[in-house]
């Protein structure tokens, strides 16, 4: 069964976040404002299958059942890896499996993987193949092309081809990063192609999307989904559908709550710890002072205690 048939359209995901999306800070975000569908932090087949590598994979790879559904993300090149790696996801539980043909990391398209794949369609044409003889729902992310937007038709022609159960687009290329706006016209277009080749292919829109609400556009144009990742940096209750104010006090309670499964799950060092306090503190009176405070902070303890006497003096 293609697992995304499920849901209705204008379903939510959170996008698969390298150093984020892991299983303490999705809890927090189900605590704020849950999206319909969770995504882990992408995966690399090269681990699972290495012995060494394995237990990386397999942390990156852990989650609640209250996650559920939850899609687990893969990366690589090597179509063989994949087929067996989506195996293992199959017998973890997981709902169904994301193949990461959008990721601009210069360290992972190095390796001709990630956004990679776009220069080597066949060979990501052999990938999806070998991912779905697990019998496991495959989907797909990317983006637009590798440098040039006008690159969209022909690859997105070439996964669509493979009839993915899903395929999230990402509106811009692997070159463009997100240093522009994201190429909202081309919606249209792509609705058009994904249903002239691949009609049962759900689609999923992604790029600056900044809550439930702004992405509505996408679905009247006959997208299915949309995915929202740096959204949640700017606001942790983004996927809302009825948006309301948040106090101080809900913010911080979010922040204690996050420190707290980042030490139940024994992540470690603590310095990658502070990349999310800007979500937490911000947007209301002293939050900037606060906030270099914390990054000045060394270990879990000292930024507790930052947070403790910033509410004795309220």
């Amino acid at each position: 069964m293609n697992f995304w048939k499920q849901f209705s359209p204008g379903f939510t995901c959170l996008a698969p976040m390298e150093g984020v999306t892991d299983i303490a800070f999705r809890q927090v975000v189900a605590a704020a404002a849950r999206p319909d569908i969770f995504f882990t932090e992408f995966t690399n087949v090269n681990s699972y299958i290495s012995e060494k590598g394995r237990p990386n994979a397999l942390e990156r790879l852990q989650f609640l059942p209250k996650e559920q559904p939850i899609v687990a993300q893969i990366w690589g090149t090597k179509p063989e890896m994949f087929a067996e790696t989506a195996q293992a996801v199959k017998k973890l539980g997981f709902s169904a499996v994301d193949i990461n043909m959008g990721c601009p990391d210069r360290h992972v398209v190095g390796t001709g993987g990630g956004s990679g794949l776009i220069r080597t369609p066949e060979l990501a044409q052999k990938i999806i193949r070998a991912t779905k003889t697990a019998g496991i729902s495959t989907s797909v992310k990317t983006r637009l092309g590798y440098t040039k937007t006008d690159e969209w038709r022909p690859w997105l022609t070439t996964i669509l081809s493979e009839t993915p159960d899903a395929l999230t687009i990402h509106l811009r290329t692997k070159k463009e990063m997100s240093k522009v706006n994201a190429h909202y016209e081309l919606v249209p277009e792509i609705v058009a192609l994904k249903n002239a080749i691949s009609p049962e292919t759900v689609l999923i829109i992604n790029g600056d999307i900044k809550n439930p609400a702004d992405g509505q556009k996408f679905i009247e144009q006959g997208a299915d989904g949309l995915m929202l990742g740096r959204a949640v940096f700017q606001n942790p209750f983004c996927f809302e559908k009825n948006p309301t104010t948040h106090t101080r006090d809900e913010l911080i309670s979010l922040m204690r709550l996050h420190i707290d499964l980042y030490q139940k799950y024994g992540f470690a060092p603590y310095d990658p710890l502070k990349r999310f306090f800007k979500i937490y503190i911000n947007n209301f009176p002293g939050a900037s002072e606060i906030r270099e405070k914390l990054m000045q902070t060394r270990a879990i303890p000292e930024a507790i205690a930052v947070l403790d006497e910033m509410e004795a003096a309220q």
